[in-house]
């Protein structure tokens, strides 16, 4: 007889052994129950591990449930020197072993969700990270009245204090100690945390305490380049005891510590409840130096912003971008060489790929930056313009309507890039772009799930995939991003949707 009821409450703490890994880094578990097994998916998972996981959604037929303490290892898990961190879930992995398991996931990815032809003869390889520690030029941590120390023990209650680190597995609310090196960020930094955690607390004003909505100290966001080897901190505070708080004292506290390698300070005003630094409504006071690093890319230089998107992994990203000018200028196409060509990079961030596929493309083509979030066009016009880069031009704008105003650019593009967010394109704008017929699409994404899923439109349209690749962006964690190539032909189009050309009332 069929399961009626759920099997679990949300909350029920399980010990769960991980059976294997599905894509995305989804452990699979069994608890076997009268009516045969009933599967338990536990994100950030090592297959052999036993965990002690809490149930955080239940349906009839499977729960998800999130780690709160690693009872067994792995075989084959290995001791590292770093600080074990939510955040680097594998680490404790080798890289060969991280490799098999992301690249066999994700290729069925491909296989199931994007019905992929000739799957084999279509993947181009792997691209390992050049480094596969203290690789990010970006790190958040959190303070919390609520935590833990590291090596405290899972099964205890948290306590209340002053904490500073990562949130803990399976919270939102509490944080745990950073003590020392993570092996993600940077190795020098981050054993001052405690030291910046401790001049917080003798300040006597308190930090965030989630539940309660309250608190002064929220988060401590340090931007890191490689280039240069400087650090850019920005200290994240609400206005209740603002009075209290020296500023410029803390800005000194931190340059003595860090001395040439402090670029900047940033102390940033959030008093919204939510649980992000980001404020609509906050206020950013430069209290030190400068308010951006400059990161180089291909010998181009990009100034970064606290809040300015950028490659996490700068030195694995410049390997991705060659990618994606190998793929965009494969084969020279007609249309390059033809008066006012254009190549289209959509929703370009801050232009890194549209000043490197201005530099590489003819000297016809004209190359168009679309983005919608205008900070990030600021930056590219600026860094284009601190680059020398000509023949570009950026747009503040939805993608979607920018291509539904823009129907003068029909015919003229030879290449459009695609780089989403992980959520993908939406139908829609995937729509406008297909009714661009450009001859060629690079389509880069963070999620290689939601760009198989696209294929399946992309194909059905004329764009077959003719290869792509892996790129291990984050080792230790579950993500993959992808860069694939794909040619329009006209042959290959699989009926008419009936829908008016972009641009037509």
């Amino acid at each position: 007889m069929a399961r009626t009821s759920r099997l679990f409450h949300k909350g029920t703490l399980l010990e769960l052994d991980i059976l294997d890994v599905a894509y995305g880094g989804k452990g699979i578990a069994k608890v076997p129950t009268e009516d045969g097994d009933f599967t338990v998916f536990v994100p950030n998972a090592i297959r052999g591990q036993r965990v002690r996981a809490r149930v955080s959604l239940c349906k009839r037929r499977h729960a998800e449930a999130r780690i709160t303490a690693v009872l067994k290892r792995a075989p084959g898990e290995v001791e590292t020197p770093h600080q074990a961190i939510p955040g680097a879930p594998y680490i404790t992995l080798p890289l060969e072993a991280q490799r098999e398991w992301k690249e066999r996931t994700t290729l069925d990815v491909y296989r199931r969700i994007g019905g992929v032809p000739d799957l084999d003869a279509r993947y181009a390889g792997w691209v390992d990270s050049p480094s596969g520690f203290h690789y990010r030029n970006k790190m958040e941590y959190s303070f919390a009245a609520i935590g833990r120390s590291p090596g405290d023990d899972p099964d205890a209650e948290f306590e209340d204090g002053f904490f500073l680190g990562f949130k803990a597995r399976g919270t939102w609310w509490a944080v745990e100690n950073l003590e020392g090196d993570s092996g993600l960020f940077d190795p020098t930094f981050e054993p001052l945390v405690k030291d910046i955690r401790a001049w917080c607390e003798e300040s006597g004003l308190p930090p965030w305490h989630a539940p309660k909505r309250e608190g002064f100290f929220r988060f401590l966001v340090v931007r890191r380049s490689l280039t240069a080897d400087e650090l850019l901190v920005n200290l994240v505070t609400t206005s209740d005891g603002l009075d209290r708080f020296d500023s410029a004292g803390f800005a000194e506290k931190l340059q003595n510590k860090l001395g040439g390698r402090l670029a900047g300070f940033v102390h940033t005003l959030n008093d919204d409840t939510g649980e992000r630094v980001e404020t609509r409504d906050g206020r950013t006071h430069l209290t030190l130096g400068r308010d951006h690093v400059v990161e180089q890319l291909h010998g181009l230089d990009f100034e970064i912003r606290m809040r300015s998107f950028f490659q996490t992994n700068p030195r694995c990203a410049e390997r991705l971008y060659a990618q994606v000018m190998a793929y965009a200028y494969a084969e020279p196409l007609p249309e390059a060489d033809a008066p006012n060509a254009v190549t289209m990079d959509l929703f370009c961030g801050t232009g890194t790929i549209a000043q490197l596929l201005s530099r590489h493309g003819g000297p016809n083509t004209t190359v168009v930056g679309v983005d919608l979030i205008e900070e990030a066009i600021g930056d590219a016009r600026r860094s284009a313009e601190r680059n020398g880069v000509d023949g570009i031009e950026f747009h503040a704008a939805d993608v979607g309507r920018f291509l539904l105003d823009h129907p003068e650019y029909k015919g003229r593009i030879g290449t459009i890039v695609l780089d989403p967010p992980r959520s993908g394109i939406s139908p829609k704008s995937l729509r406008k772009v297909i009714r661009l017929r450009a001859k060629r699409i690079v389509y880069v994404s963070c999620n290689p799930a939601t760009q198989a899923r696209d294929l399946i439109a992309l194909r059905e349209a004329g764009y077959g995939l003719e290869a792509f690749k892996l790129v291990d962006q984050f080792p230790h964690t579950a993500h993959v991003e992808a860069v694939a190539l794909l040619e329009f032909n006209p042959d290959a189009v699989q009926g008419d949707d009936g829908k008016p050309e972009i641009g037509t009332p």
